[in-house]
């Protein structure tokens, strides 16, 4: 991916309804060209899908990142468990003390802590720590 891809990608992430048009006038690129870029960021398997981000203004949405430590050489192990949870948005295997880190999006605190629980019980699960997200900002 060059710069331009991931300037796309940034645009349709904020607004994945933009206009084509919009977004080759921001990346300075031609209709033509963004439309071929973006028709092969989805080929490629790099733009999964565009999704409607709804809230029905009574349920409270609990945003959470959960970091994984685990006695396990590979995220493998753990993935497709994770992938059963349909509320995990994002999941990264990362360098450092923590094994993997585990973005997802929650009706309620109950349920955060249900899914906590159950990723504490995967098999040689170590620690699992929690980070609410109290704030977000675009970029």
């Amino acid at each position: 991916m060059d710069k331009f891809d991931q300037q796309i990608l940034a645009l349709l992430r904020r607004d994945a309804r933009m206009a084509v048009t919009t977004i080759a006038r921001e990346v300075n690129l031609s209709r033509t060209a963004v439309s071929d870029r973006i028709r092969q960021l989805e080929t490629r398997g790099i733009i999964r899908g565009y999704h409607a981000d709804v809230c029905d203004g009574e349920t409270p949405v609990v945003r959470a990142y959960l970091e994984l430590f685990y006695n396990e050489s590979r995220c493998e192990t753990y993935v497709d468990k994770i992938r059963a949870f349909p509320e995990v948005k994002r999941c990264c295997g990362i360098s450092g003390d923590t094994d993997m880190l585990v973005y997802l999006e929650t009706a309620s605190m109950d349920r955060l802590l249900e899914i906590r629980a159950a990723f504490e019980n995967f098999h040689k699960m170590v620690r699992v720590k929690t980070h609410i997200v109290l704030k977000e900002w675009e970029m």
